[in-house]
């Protein structure tokens, strides 16, 4: 669907370029990374998870014009590979419960309010009686998803929906928490990045839906990671690569991660992808990466303890 309108001058990335090369590409990366990943905004983000502990409050969307979206607002991508990012972002988002309920396995014994934040209640049959604020944030994404994809090609499809690695506990449920932690913090991480670069190569309707699913991302990203700080406050890269190297279930983990590379990689059609795209990819993990580590500096053990206590 081709729609001939007036390109802007700016927009949410800063300076529009209708066929940017990698620097002006580079900048509105920055731009929106700037925007998004300060110290002051992550902490506020952190300072409300108690308070969503008490009374859960979805984040409100602002409206959304979807018959807006078109073609022209994907900037300096094929509109093939376009489509491909998007169906990699359904295959990673549309098993939502799955991933819900898991982490709400892993916490419900340590820390039922985070539990409950994740995935819920259910009761003692097992069946869910409430859902988690995570999953009423995030189980908006999906249908999202399907209706640029529908707006985009005049096509509805049906996400097929994965079998998510469910709960499997060892003798010591505080390494296996941690070692959940750090694959959910780095789904959101990876998430966060994707949108951050999508935005910076749409414009127009296109982006300020991204917007809104990096503004969630942004969120669960920053409350797990500050989460997982305070409740293991000896953590560290040493730490962090130690658990990820000796595992119990180490063979599975590697050949998993293995598996799952090369599905999204042929899913996002990454042999496809311009060179200038592949190196925005990468910059952006890059960068964030950089930003989200300075805030991380910032998070004592004392203003952690004010806000989730000893």
């Amino acid at each position: 669907m081709l729609i001939t309108t007036t390109p802007p001058t700016e927009d949410l990335a800063g300076q529009f370029y209708p066929q940017p090369h990698y620097f002006q590409n580079q900048r509105r990366i920055k731009s929106l990374v700037a925007c998004y990943i300060t110290v002051e905004k992550l902490c506020d983000r952190l300072q409300d998870l108690p308070l969503q502990f008490q009374n859960s409050q979805p984040r409100p969307w602002k409206p959304i014009d979807w018959q807006a979206i078109n073609y022209n607002q994907i900037i300096s991508i094929n509109p093939e590979v376009f489509l491909s990012v998007l169906m990699g972002a359904l295959d990673t988002e549309a098993p939502i419960r799955g991933y819900t309920q898991t982490s709400r396995q892993y916490l419900q014994n340590l820390h039922p309010q985070m539990a409950r934040f994740v995935g819920g209640k259910v009761d003692e049959n097992g069946e869910l009686t409430e859902l988690g604020l995570w999953e009423k944030e995030e189980r908006q994404h999906t249908p999202a998803l399907l209706k640029i994809y529908q707006q985009l090609t005049g096509e509805k499809i049906t996400p097929t929906l994965r079998t998510v690695r469910g709960y499997l506990p060892t003798d010591d449920p505080h390494e296996d928490l941690y070692r959940h932690g750090l694959h959910r913090v780095a789904t959101e991480y990876g998430a966060t990045c994707l949108y951050l670069w999508l935005m910076a190569h749409t414009t127009g309707t296109l982006q300020d839906v991204l917007e809104e699913l990096v503004l969630d991302e942004i969120n669960h990203m920053t409350k797990f990671w500050g989460f997982g700080v305070w409740a293991y406050p000896d953590t560290g890269l040493l730490r962090i690569g130690r658990t990820l190297i000796k595992t119990r279930h180490q063979n599975y983990m590697r050949n998993n991660l293995l598996r799952t590379l090369k599905r999204m990689m042929a899913t996002l059609k990454w042999d496809a992808w311009s060179l200038n795209n592949k190196a925005t990819f990468i910059f952006t993990f890059t960068y964030t990466m950089q930003r989200l580590w300075v805030w991380h500096s910032s998070l004592t053990p004392e203003y952690l303890q004010s806000l989730f206590g000893d």
